[in-house]
């Protein structure tokens, strides 16, 4: 096969698959999240729910991560690896949200990528998970991967995969879309060794690049 897989066909199984289809980070507010996301970026998302587990409690909310120590919270989520970028990060995010928005997280896209260590991937996690808003669709490596397999997209930069997949998908599946290939990413279409014999888009998949 030789054609990109229908991406309505995709999304029709993707539903079928996963219909409550949401990212795997553990969150109970918008706050939270922003911070787990960051802390997930080159981190698997089972260890930064082990260190949030114990962060969120120990900061349970923009202040009082504001109002930490910076090497204490260096060491709170030093297993996430590059830890002095992220506490950093997710301090300098918290005073941000104090300073120019109430202490509540921003629910648009410009906004929240002028914080500390949030770029538009993060933005949209946020946006889609938190706020069910479809400010676009969320491209991590699993969702770039699996697209370039399925020949969804040529393009190997998450913005330019993410433009192609927004102007191939209706608005109301952009929320849905991107944590379901996240999932199908992560337990099916796998970096090494595809489990493409378990794959529902098996007959519709070009398998671009699969090994």
């Amino acid at each position: 096969m030789t054609q990109p897989a229908p991406i309505d066909q995709v999304e029709q199984r993707l539903r079928e698959l996963h219909p409550d289809a949401r990212y795997e980070l553990d969150f109970e507010t918008p706050f939270q999240l922003l911070v787990a996301t960051i802390l997930a970026a080159r981190c698997t998302d089972e260890r930064v729910n082990r260190v949030t587990a114990t962060l969120f409690p120990k900061y349970p909310d923009p202040q009082a991560l504001a109002d930490a120590e910076l090497e204490e919270l260096e060491q709170d989520v030093r297993p996430t690896g590059s830890y002095k970028t992220k506490a950093k990060a997710i301090q300098g995010a918290a005073r941000e949200i104090l300073a120019r928005y109430g202490g509540e997280v921003p629910a648009k896209m410009d906004e929240l990528c002028t914080l500390p260590g949030v770029a538009r991937k993060t933005a949209n996690v946020v946006l889609n998970m938190a706020f069910g808003i479809p400010s676009g669709i969320i491209v991590d490596s699993h969702v770039a991967r699996v697209s370039q397999r399925m020949g969804l997209t040529k393009q190997s930069k998450g913005d330019r995969i993410e433009d192609d997949l927004m102007r191939a998908l209706p608005k109301d599946d952009w929320t849905h879309f991107g944590p379901a290939m996240v999932l199908l990413g992560r337990y099916i279409c796998k970096a090494r060794a595809p489990e493409c014999g378990a794959c529902p888009m098996d007959d519709i998949c070009p398998k671009r690049e699969a090994k």
